[in-house]
C-alpha cells in the first residue's frame, strides 16, 4: 500500500472515530442522539417553531422531523401545541427540561466543524468540499442521501 493511500484511509478511519466517539459521549451525558440534539437547537433557537421550518433548517425529511420528535416528546424534551387560529397548524416547543438538557449537552461535532471550516479562507472551503466530494465518488457513496449531521447511525433512530 503507498504512503498516501496509507494516510488517507487513515484520516478517514480517525473521522469516523471522532463521529462514533461524539455521539458515544453525547448518548452518555444525555441520552440523545446527535440528529435529536440538532432538532432541539433549531426549536430552542426558534421558541417555538414548525416541523415543517425544523424539517427545512435541518435538511431532512418532515416525515424524520416527526418520528424525532415524537422521541423527544416521549423524554419530556419538546411538547406539541395546535396552533389557536389554525388547529392544522402545530408548533413545537422545548420544555423546561428540554432547555435544561440543551445548557448541559456538549456542542454538537457538526457545529465545532462548522466553526473551524468557515474560519478557512475561501480557496481552502473549496478544496475541502471538492477532495470530500471525490472522496464520496471513490466510496460509491455520491447518491446517497445525507443531512449535515455527523453521525454515522440513522437519523430517525
Amino acid at each position: 500500500m503507498h504512503e498516501r493511500t496509507h494516510a488517507s484511509l487513515v484520516a478517514l478511519r480517525r473521522i469516523l472515530k471522532a463521529t462514533d466517539q461524539h455521539a458515544r459521549a453525547l448518548s452518555r451525558s444525555t441520552g440523545l442522539t446527535a440528529a435529536q440534539r440538532v432538532l432541539m437547537q433549531i426549536i430552542g433557537e426558534a421558541g417555538e417553531t414548525t416541523p415543517k421550518e425544523i424539517a427545512a433548517r435541518a435538511r431532512i425529511s418532515q416525515a424524520t422531523v416527526t418520528s424525532l420528535i415524537d422521541k423527544l416528546e416521549r423524554r419530556g424534551f419538546a411538547t406539541r401545541i395546535r396552533g389557536e387560529s389554525d388547529r392544522r397548524q402545530i408548533w413545537i416547543s422545548l420544555t423546561p427540561e428540554g432547555r435544561q438538557t440543551m445548557e448541559t449537552a456538549p456542542d454538537a461535532l457538526q457545529e465545532l466543524f462548522s466553526q473551524r471550516f468557515e474560519a478557512l479562507e475561501n480557496w481552502e472551503q473549496a478544496m475541502i468540499v471538492s477532495s470530500l466530494e471525490r472522496v464520496a465518488t471513490m466510496l460509491n457513496a455520491q447518491a446517497i442521501d445525507a443531512s449535515p449531521l455527523l453521525d454515522g447511525a440513522a437519523i430517525d433512530r
